[in-house]
């Protein structure tokens, strides 16, 4: 339990500390990879869902047990993220640091995995 509770603070943390600057970063985005966003609904959207994941993330990681089943959509989160970016790389559509960020969310599905094999018997 104690891998499980480890896994999704460390996972929300690290998630808020990536996203929150990105509402205050909208034109620099915009800049840095153009065109200029035409749709901001979108991407306050994501930004907004995503955050919300963070959250959730950090309850689970308080009590891994009570909320085991939570992390079924959290691997949704992290690998549907996953597939998306590696068919836009193959594409060519978006830019190659994408899929660094991926890869971070890759490994962080595979611990959401584990944890949820390890809390199936909670004396783990």
């Amino acid at each position: 339990m104690k891998f499980a509770k480890y896994v999704f603070l460390t996972a929300g943390i690290y998630g808020i500390i990536v996203i929150l600057p990105m509402y205050f970063m909208e034109a620099q985005t915009g800049i840095d990879y153009p065109p200029a966003i035409t749709h901001p609904e979108f991407y306050y959207g994501f930004i907004g869902v995503t955050l919300a994941w963070q959250i959730a993330f950090l309850v689970i990681g308080k009590d891994p047990v009570r909320f085991r089943l939570l992390m079924i959509p959290s691997m949704f989160e992290k690998f549907l993220y996953v597939i998306a970016i590696a068919v836009l790389l193959l594409q060519q559509r978006v830019p190659s640091i994408s899929g660094l960020f991926a890869f971070i969310d890759c490994a962080l599905g595979i611990l959401f995995l584990i944890s949820f094999i390890k809390t199936k018997n909670p004396a783990q």
